[in-house]
C-alpha cells in the first residue's frame, strides 16, 4: 500500500520501512512531495484473532480480515493516522475477555430443604405458594425429608421463617452446596514419587496387617469403576442422580477411592487394599468443571450407608453450615457411624467449613512430606487429626496416577486408622476410639490439641500391632 504526504517544514525525516525487518534512513527533505512504502502485512499470528496487541492476543478470534481487521492499525484516508501507524503509535487495544469459570453460589437459588415437617404444615404450605419439589423418607432420622421451592417474589429468609413458623420443631434451611477439597499437582519424577503414606509409616500389604476392617463409606464425585486399580477390588458405587448432562466427573472420588482400596499390586495401592467400600456418587457437574452436591442428595448419601450398615464413612467435601445436614450426622454418630471429613482449603484465616466442624465428626487437616501444614488448610480448634495431603500419589480419572493436593487426600489416612483400629472391636464406644486414635499421633504443633495440627499428626507405624519402619516405595 502506498500513500503520498507532503511535508514542508520539516528538514529531515527518518522513515521506518518495514518489510519484515526495520530499516532506518535519513532522507533529504524538499518543498517537493515524497513517497514512502508501508508494509502492512499480518504478524505470524495472522490478524484473524479477537483484538489487538498487533495480532498476538493468543486468542481465536471472530476470523476478520480486510480493513479494519486489526484495530491496531489505520489504513489510510488519513496523513496524522498514517503516520501513526507508521511508527506504531500508542493505541487502546481491545483485549479479549478472559473467561473464568463461573464461581459456585453458596446455595440453591430458590430452594429449602426440611425435616421434620407435618403433614398440616406442608398443606399450609402448599396454599402459601411453595412447591414440593422431592420428598423421601429418611430411616436415619426417622422423618421425612421434604426440598421445597420457595414461591416467586419471596426471600429465601422469608419463605424459611414461614416454613419454622408453621413447624417449630423442624430443621429447616437453605438447600446449601458442598465441594470436593482438592487442586492439582504438577507431575513427578523419581523419588518425588515415593509414597507421601511413608511419612507416617503406613503399615504395607493387604489390609496394612490389620485385622478385617469393616465395610467403609464413601460419599463423593463419580468413580471410574474400570481403572486398573479399582478393577479387583471390593467396590460399589451408587449414584443418587439419573440425567448424564449431570454426570459428576470422576477425577476426586477415583483418586480418593484408590487411596483407600487400591489393589495393593497395582501403582496405587491402597491404605486398605483388601477392604470393601460403599461409594455414593453425591455430585453432579456445576459448569464444566466443577462438582457440587447439595444439602438435600447428602443427606440421602448418608442415610443410605446406615442402611448398608457402613461403620467409618470419608467425607472429603466441604461447605456451609446446616441445620438439615447437621442433624444427619448428630443422627449417624449416634448410632455409631465415624464421619471423617477434610477440614477444607479455603486458608488458613478462613471461618470453619463443615461437616469437618460439627462436633460430632473427625476433622483432618494436611502435611506435606517434611511435616509442614498444608498452605491452604484450614485452621481451627475444631481440627483433630493432621495427615499427608501434600503431593499424595492417587490415581488419575482415566488411567494410571498423578500428584493430588488437599485436606481431601489427607481425610482417606485417618478413614483407614479408624477402621484398622476398630477391626477387632466393632463397637468401640466414641470415646474410646478418640482415645485410642490419640495415642497414635506425633504432637508436631504447640503442646496438646492446637488449631493448626489438632492432636498431632498420624502416626501409623504400630497401628496393628506392628513396630518395624517401612522403607520409603519408589514408584
Amino acid at each position: 500500500m502506498l500513500f503520498i504526504a507532503n511535508i514542508k517544514p520539516l528538514r529531515r525525516l527518518t522513515a521506518a520501512i518495514a518489510v519484515g525487518a526495520l530499516v532506518v534512513l535519513p532522507l533529504p527533505l524538499n518543498d517537493a512531495a515524497f513517497t514512502i512504502p508501508v508494509a502492512l502485512a499480518d504478524d505470524d499470528d495472522g490478524d484473524d484473532d479477537n483484538g489487538g496487541g498487533g495480532g498476538r492476543s493468543g486468542g481465536g478470534g471472530n476470523n476478520r480480515s480486510g480493513d479494519g481487521g486489526n484495530p491496531g492499525y489505520h489504513r489510510g484516508g488519513d496523513t496524522l493516522r498514517d503516520l501513526r501507524s507508521l511508527f506504531r503509535w500508542p493505541t487502546r487495544e481491545r483485549r479479549a475477555p478472559v473467561r473464568r469459570p463461573a464461581a459456585v453460589p453458596e446455595r440453591a437459588a430458590n430452594e429449602l430443604v426440611a425435616v421434620g415437617l407435618e403433614e398440616e404444615a406442608i398443606a399450609g404450605l402448599i396454599q402459601q405458594g411453595f412447591t414440593v419439589d422431592e420428598r423421601t423418607q429418611i430411616s436415619l432420622i426417622g422423618s421425612e425429608m421434604v426440598r421445597l421451592v420457595v414461591p416467586r417474589g419471596m426471600t429465601l429468609a422469608t419463605a424459611r421463617a414461614a416454613v419454622v413458623a408453621r413447624s417449630p420443631t423442624a430443621a429447616v434451611d437453605f438447600n446449601h452446596f458442598y465441594q470436593p477439597q482438592a487442586e492439582s499437582n504438577t507431575g513427578c519424577a523419581g523419588q518425588d514419587c515415593a509414597l507421601v503414606r511413608d511419612i507416617v509409616g503406613w503399615p504395607a500389604g493387604e489390609n496394612a496387617g490389620c485385622g478385617k476392617p469393616p465395610r467403609l463409606g464413601l460419599i463423593d464425585t463419580a468413580i471410574n469403576v474400570d481403572h486398573v486399580t479399582l478393577t479387583n477390588t471390593r467396590l460399589e458405587v451408587i449414584r443418587l442422580g439419573e440425567g448424564e448432562e449431570e454426570r459428576s466427573g470422576e477425577q476426586h472420588g477415583t483418586a480418593v477411592a484408590a487411596l483407600l482400596i487400591g489393589a495393593s499390586d497395582s501403582r496405587v495401592p491402597g491404605l486398605l487394599p483388601g477392604a470393601e467400600l460403599i461409594a455414593v456418587d453425591a455430585f453432579k457437574r456445576f459448569g464444566k468443571s466443577k462438582d457440587i452436591a447439595d444439602t438435600y442428595d447428602l443427606v440421602r448419601a448418608l442415610d443410605l450407608l446406615v442402611q448398608r450398615d457402613i461403620k467409618v464413612v470419608n467425607l472429603s467435601l466441604t461447605g456451609p453450615a446446616n441445620a438439615v445436614l447437621e442433624r444427619s450426622v448428630k443422627a449417624a454418630a449416634d448410632r455409631g457411624m465415624i464421619l471423617v471429613a477434610a477440614a477444607g482449603n479455603d486458608g488458613p484465616n478462613a471461618k470453619p467449613v463443615y461437616p469437618a466442624a460439627y462436633e460430632d465428626v473427625i476433622a483432618v487437616t494436611a502435611v506435606d512430606k517434611a511435616r509442614n501444614p498444608y498452605r491452604r488448610a484450614v485452621r481451627g480448634d475444631h481440627v483433630d487429626i493432621a495427615a499427608p495431603g501434600v503431593g499424595v500419589w492417587t490415581a488419575a480419572s482415566v488411567s494410571g496416577a498423578r500428584q493430588k493436593t488437599g485436606t481431601s487426600f489427607a481425610a482417606p489416612f485417618v478413614t483407614a486408622a479408624v477402621s484398622a483400629l476398630i477391626a477387632g472391636e466393632p463397637d468401640m464406644p466414641t470415646e474410646s476410639l478418640e482415645a485410642r486414635l490419640r495415642e497414635f499421633t506425633d504432637d508436631i504443633g504447640k503442646p496438646g490439641k492446637d488449631p493448626v495440627f489438632g492432636w498431632g499428626l498420624l502416626n501409623a507405624r504400630k497401628l496393628c500391632g506392628g513396630g518395624s519402619e517401612i522403607k520409603p516405595s519408589a514408584l
